[in-house]
């Protein structure tokens, strides 16, 4: 099965990326590489992980997240097929000071990448707490994938 069918059985067909909210795109070329603006979630959700928030409620919007990223990458591609390598994830999570379970948030992200795209979707990844973050937004990614 195809990477977008994969994408359309888990969001739908008519989903598209949501636009940037100020002077910049969501994603730029250069040439091989497509780098990815940060995105976070749809939805006006506020909190941060540690109080408002439980490491599943993390993973979750991690989740939503990645597809908001492959959303873009179809956006601009045309196709999920086209993406050769999904080479770099970062991801941000707004937490407690005393929060310890930034890199189990992410696995949410990584895993749906994977889900989606396979081996292509394996990556190497770094996951940074903050105290806060865009919105009061729980977590924001940002990527780097190759292209062919």
């Amino acid at each position: 099965m195809s990477a977008d069918k994969k994408l359309e059985d888990l969001i739908g067909s008519e989903r598209r990326a949501s636009a940037p909210a100020a002077n910049y795109q969501n994603a730029t070329r250069w040439g091989d590489l497509i780098f990815l603006s940060g995105k976070s979630l749809r939805e006006s959700v506020r909190g941060r992980l540690g109080a408002e928030f439980t490491v599943e409620d993390g993973q979750r919007f991690a989740r939503q997240v990645a597809l908001e990223l492959l959303l873009v990458l179809r956006d601009e591609l045309g196709s999920l097929d086209r993406i050769k390598q999904f080479v770099e994830l970062q991801g941000f999570v707004n937490a407690t000071a005393d929060f310890e379970d930034h890199a189990k948030v992410l696995d949410g992200a990584s895993d749906v990448l994977v889900e989606v795209l396979g081996n292509v979707g394996i990556h190497s990844r770094s996951v940074f707490g903050a105290s806060s973050l865009r919105g009061g937004q729980p977590v924001i990614l940002r990527a780097v994938v190759g292209i062919g």
